[in-house]
């Protein structure tokens, strides 16, 4: 993959290719922002940019024989760990499993979101995770010479999921790895890797994508009318995964919305029977699409507040959203906007570490039931 077909993030791609002309190089990197902003393809163009035997001014040259592996992601110094699902210790899994359908689900898009990487798993009811039989695997890699280019590249995608003793067996070669050898951790979730782990990388802040360059990839893509791209634009917020969704609204969202409306009715009605069914059958749906609900109610919240201060300009809602949020914005104030906001926040933070999803469900109920009268 070339920094040109990286959308947006000049001032990255800039400040990557100046590491290596300046020979600067660190060997432990850390790209973090927000889903969709474009980190691991920024990873991924970066290490065949490293690699490139015929540089040019801004990109690798995507002919030379590297540069053509690195295309079908089978240049034999670029190396993927990421999250699997979870085997027996007899029988432990690593990445090399599943590598042939991580390079097909890359190929198709880059722009890859750990619940489209679990979709592909059939791990939709659960979370994937980086087990401690893949730190040798790591070790035992790297520990190679390089096979075809200068350097050795290991990409590590959401270390976030990585198993506590996996980390803290890769710290000292993440401190001193052998020549030549380049650690890329992509993340969407600093709060969950090992600080000693994080010590030991230098940061990547990847922001949003302007709008201009996601009008430009949207248009080009999509071949979408000018007003149209604008308003996917407006309410991608500068995510290419969430302007992709937004050309098609799934019906999957259309749940989460109407799971999130029901929610606020119930909990502002105090209806309590009717609430310990909305527990049970949300709770039922799979960890996964638990996290992408209170995602979308975190969302929602913010709008809300926004549209009752009267910020309409920085509101992201579809239509249908629209028309509920108009008489349900005046709920979500200064008095409990960030309470509320807070309360989704540690209820996907208690899910993603395994908590029982009707105890975390009836408990932001029971909240919401008092915080909405605020």
């Amino acid at each position: 993959m070339q920094f040109k077909q990286v959308i947006g993030q000049h001032k990255i791609k800039e400040q990557l290719i100046n590491t290596v002309s300046e020979q600067r190089i660190s060997h432990a990197q850390l790209f973090l922002g927000p889903t969709g902003s474009g980190k691991l393809p920024l990873a991924i163009a970066y290490a065949q940019y490293l690699n490139c035997t015929n540089k040019q001014e801004g990109d690798s040259c995507g002919t030379c024989n590297s540069c053509r592996k690195y295309r079908k992601l089978t240049h034999p110094d670029l190396h993927f760990v990421f999250p699997v699902k979870k085997a027996s210790e007899t029988n432990p899994e690593t990445s090399d499993n599943y590598l042939e359908k991580w390079r097909a689900v890359l190929l198709e898009n880059p722009y890859l979101s750990s619940q489209r990487w679990y979709k592909k798993l059939d791990l939709e009811n659960k979370q994937g995770i980086i087990p401690t039989s893949e730190s040798a695997n790591i070790i035992r890699k790297l520990n190679y010479k390089s096979f075809e280019g200068e350097y050795k590249t290991m990409i590590i995608w959401l270390p976030e999921r990585m198993h506590r003793s996996a980390a803290n067996k890769l710290l000292k070669m993440i401190e001193e790895p052998p020549p030549n050898t380049i650690f890329l951790l992509v993340t969407e979730n600093t709060d969950l890797i090992l600080p000693t782990i994080l010590s030991r990388t230098q940061k990547v802040k990847v922001p949003r994508i302007d709008d201009q360059s996601l009008f430009d990839a949207i248009s080009d893509h999509f071949g979408m009318d000018s007003a149209k791209s604008q308003e996917i634009v407006h309410l991608a917020n500068g995510s290419y995964i969430d302007a992709l969704y937004y050309t098609n609204v799934s019906e999957e969202e259309k749940e989460n919305f109407n799971r999130f409306v029901a929610l606020m009715r119930l909990s502002y009605s105090r209806k309590v029977t009717e609430i310990l069914s909305w527990v049970d059958e949300t709770a039922s749906i799979g960890r996964e699409n638990i996290k992408l609900f209170l995602d979308y109610a975190t969302r929602m919240v913010r709008e809300n507040f926004m549209l009752n201060l009267d910020f309409e300009e920085i509101v992201y809602l579809t239509k249908d959203e629209k028309e509920f949020s108009k008489k349900f914005a005046q709920f979500i104030n200064e008095n409990n906007a960030w309470k509320i906001y807070n309360e989704f926040n540690k209820a996907y933070r208690d899910i993603e570490m395994n908590a029982n999803a009707k105890v975390v469900f009836l408990d932001l109920s029971i909240k919401l039931m008092k915080l909405l009268r605020l």
